[in-house]
């Protein structure tokens, strides 16, 4: 199942999914130094554009060693950066993955995370061939909790105290979707 994912680009009606390109450094500073989308997010907002041009070293080596599938997320109309969309901790042998993204604060509200997301999910399933995808969301953050609903999600699960960013505890909603459950 794992191989090189550098080659991939998904497109969608109005999107681009891809790897990360160095000129995307701007364009991922921009979103992970907002602290209005990096509220509800596993680690504190940005402060260096030196940690836009590690993200991409880091994920671009992920990709190319069949690790994980991240991906920015362009709009298609402007090349415009607006989020990244991401497969992660994929365990070959239980099929399953987890599912991970952001979006400029900007952008929300316009459909673009869940059209992203649809077609990462689909490919998951066809390309990947896996059997689950699992999401680890703040509860708070309810627009997440629609997405994955809007996907098919289910919520299964609840985990107190899990982080602890910057001295702020929070709780885990833990969902799940089946490839069985997938377009029904």
């Amino acid at each position: 199942m794992l191989k090189p994912f550098d080659q991939i680009e998904l497109q969608t009606e109005r999107l681009i999914i891809r790897p990360f390109q160095e000129n995307d450094a701007k364009g991922l500073f921009a979103i992970f130094s907002d602290p209005e989308v990096m509220r509800y997010w596993s680690s504190i907002p940005w402060t260096s554009i030196d940690q836009a041009h590690e993200k991409i070293a880091l994920d671009g080596a992920a990709l190319i060693a069949g690790e994980s599938v991240i991906l920015g997320v362009e709009r298609s109309q402007d090349q415009l950066l607006i989020g990244t969309c991401s497969l992660f901790e994929i365990n070959e042998q239980c099929r399953r993955a987890e599912i991970g993204y952001v979006l400029r604060s900007d952008m929300w509200g316009q459909g673009y995370m869940n059209e992203a997301l649809h077609t990462l999910v689909d490919f998951g399933f066809s390309e990947l061939n896996l059997n689950r995808i699992e999401a680890d969301i703040d509860p708070r953050n309810q627009a997440s909790a629609k997405s994955l609903h809007r996907l098919g999600f289910t919520r299964e699960g609840f985990l107190r105290e899990r982080w602890i960013v910057d001295g702020v505890v929070s709780d885990t909603e833990l969902y799940g979707l089946l490839r069985r459950e997938w377009g029904k």
